[in-house]
Order: C-alpha cells, then structure tokens, then sequence
C-alpha cells in the first residue's frame, strides 16, 4: 500500500476515562492551517489543476455561498468528501412550543465523506512518543448547546479539561481569557466566575462576549508540587464561536 500522507502525533494523558488511569490519547500536529486561498494555490503549484488560483478561489466562494444558503433553507449536503445538514440541539417542554433561540440551538453538522473516508488508508501515522506536557488544554465543552470544541454560549458553564491548568499564583497575568480573533481583544473571566479550579478540570462561567471567533488561553503558575517564579500559557488549538 503506497504511503502518500504523513501525519505526527504525541500521546498524552487520557483524562476522559478515569477507570482507565494508564492510557493514552494522540494529538496530531498541525502545521499550519489553510484557507481557500491557499488551498488554490496548492491545487495550481502541486497539484497542476488546469485553472488559475485565483478562478479557482473565486469558483469555490461562490460554491460555499451557495452551499451555506441551501443548508440554511434546509437541505443536506454530500460533497463525497463530506456531509453538511442544520440540526436542532435543546429540549421543547410541549408539542407546542415554538423554537426559541435562546433555550434551544440551530448547528451546522459536518461529518468526513466516502471520498475523504477512503484516503485514511493512505494515511501514515507517526507517534513521536509522550508529549512534554507543561499545561494542556485537551477539551472544552458549552454546557448550555452540549457542544464540543465549538460553541460558547455567554452566561453559561464552559468545562475546560486539559493538564496542569489550574489558575495559580500570585502574577496578575494568571487567569483565563477569549481573545476575540478579528479585533484581538482578550477578555478575562472573573476570578468569581472559575467555579471549578482543579489541575486536569475548570469550569467557568463565560463572560459577555460578542458574536465571534475565540481563542481560548489559561495563563497560571501552577506545577506539582511547587508554584512557578514565571506564568505559563496554554493555548487551545481549535476555535471557539459565539453566535448571535
């Protein structure tokens, strides 16, 4: 079987299963992540697609425009390399209750295709051993939509698990922040607000946040054992959205 990929990975510490206390889970390596412009390009260089980039961005902006409008009237979509549908996340007390945004959740779902699927086999995976984990950040999720890695729901409980992040030490950097993506803006939530402070697990309280893209970061000075002379920062790698 021809290799044509290769990805790397490191193994850590398993927090999910607590009856499990000695198992791994892998975080591969992003190198770097590409926007449509890119991927064209790549197409054009590498892949010797027989458009322009630039026709080819421009095809693919106005597919995805498209492809937004239908899944928001409600239709499905299979491109083979993936599916795409709106579904309805929260609970209705009655048979007549109507839809509210602000007790229940429209979310776009997208799940790997038959096309995509099949390239799995041609897939190499290298594990690079355990990873030096000084403060991790492995998951979060939005109590109120249920989400995982994707939702933030302002007011409502965020559970953080991760690795040697709880909020510690006396720096006035410590704490944890949503940097607003578009305006960089970062804001903290109050220490009152963190309602669970534990190495491996945090709960917060999310602040009032605008409609946006964050990225979720704990800065703390905590280690086993002892107290760090200089804060740390754990970023996590996967954006996080509020939506109006």
């Amino acid at each position: 079987m021809a290799v044509l990929h290769k990805i790397k990975a490191y193994l850590y510490d398993n927090l999910l299963t607590k009856d499990k206390p000695n198992d791994f889970i892998a975080r591969t390596i992003s190198e770097r992540s590409l926007n449509v412009k890119q991927i064209c390009n790549e197409a054009v260089n590498r892949g010797g697609a027989d458009v322009s980039a630039a026709a080819m961005e421009h095809a693919t902006e106005l597919f995805l425009k498209e492809m937004a409008y239908q899944l928001c009237d409600g239709f499905s979509v299979n491109t083979g390399y993936f599916t795409a549908s709106v579904t309805i996340k929260g609970v209705f007390d009655s048979p007549t209750e109507n839809f509210n945004l602000r007790k229940q959740n429209l979310m776009f779902r997208f799940a790997q295709g038959d096309r995509l699927r099949a390239e799995i086999r041609n897939i190499e995976v290298n594990i690079l051993g355990l990873a030096d984990t000084t403060a991790i950040i492995l998951q979060v999720e939005d109590k109120k939509s249920g989400t995982i890695n994707d939702l933030l729901t302002p007011g409502r409980n965020l559970k953080i698990i991760g690795q040697k992040i709880r909020v510690s030490g006396d720096n006035l950097t410590n704490g944890v922040f949503f940097i607003n993506l578009e305006t960089l803006v970062s804001t903290p939530v109050p220490a009152e607000d963190i309602v669970i402070n534990n190495p491996s697990e945090i709960m917060v309280i999310i602040p009032d946040l605008d409609v946006g893209n964050y990225r979720l970061e704990i800065t703390t000075q905590y280690t086993i054992n002892y107290t760090l002379k200089e804060p740390r920062t754990a970023i996590f790698d996967k954006e996080l959205t509020v939506i109006g």
